[in-house]
């Protein structure tokens, strides 16, 4: 049987009830068209999934009553921060879709010389939520029960001074002198940095190797910003993080 998950941004406990309002009854109504009876797991980020059933479908609420709870799927131990040149639109989505899915604990959307998006306050906290949805509809599928961060955005400059000191620094940069396989041996906290459609400038890449990021390759062709990260993302975890780990 099919497991169906939704997150839920309210407390759960076991034996107790939880009552889905707004887009999440939408979802379990009108695009899973669950019914009364049907199991059903909830998640709201603590690491813990809920499983129920449901037991009433009122207006646009849905009860459910809980009955267990089981530890998640376990983070990575490659904790990756992914700081993505802000792309457009559907692009955007797969980076964060296809990031969420290989274990990234937090995004952080910049603003580069050469982004093509350029957001106003009111179109950055629209964004902002939409690419939240997009993460959390990643969790759902992919059976995380912790929910990566999505940062507001920043303009690059900003966001390179504002640095944490407990990570290690990568950049990736076509033509690198050397690979990123082999960048990261370890599991540990990792910082990754993808330019945008059209890339970095060299300017922006001396200013983050100024702060301590390693330039590394992906080899000898030109991908694209979102197979970019979503290879970067692949090839760490599979060196240093969960990637490569059998399912117990």
């Amino acid at each position: 049987m099919r497991l169906i998950r939704v997150h839920v941004a309210c407390e759960l406990r076991v034996q107790g009830a939880a009552v889905l309002t707004g887009a999440a009854a939408g979802h379990v109504r009108r695009v899973l068209r669950l019914r009364t009876g049907d199991p059903v797991t909830l998640f709201n980020g603590d690491g813990w999934d809920y499983s129920g059933r449901i037991v009433a479908l009122r207006g646009d609420h849905v009860e459910i009553e809980l009955d267990d709870r089981t530890e998640g799927v376990p983070e990575s131990p490659l904790a990756i921060t992914l700081a993505q040149g802000v792309a457009r639109g559907e692009r955007m989505d797969i980076v964060l879709q296809k990031a969420t899915e290989l274990g990234v604990t937090r995004v952080v959307p910049v603003v580069t010389e050469r982004s093509v998006v350029r957001l106003d306050p009111d179109r950055t906290e629209r964004r902002l939520a939409h690419w939240q949805a997009v993460v959390i509809a990643a969790c759902e599928q992919s059976g995380r029960a912790r929910v990566p961060e999505v940062m507001p955005p920043l303009p690059l400059a900003r966001w390179l001074g504002e640095l944490p000191d407990d990570a290690a620094r990568i950049l990736l940069w076509p033509g690198a002198g050397r690979a990123l396989a082999g960048a990261v041996a370890a599991p540990g906290r990792v910082t990754l940095l993808v330019g945008p459609e059209g890339g970095l400038t060299d300017a922006e890449r001396d200013a983050a190797m100024e702060v301590g990021f390693d330039a590394r390759s992906l080899g000898p062709r030109i991908l694209r910003t979102e197979t970019a990260a979503i290879a970067a993302l692949a090839v760490l975890q599979s060196a240093a993080g969960d990637l490569a780990e059998a399912p117990e």
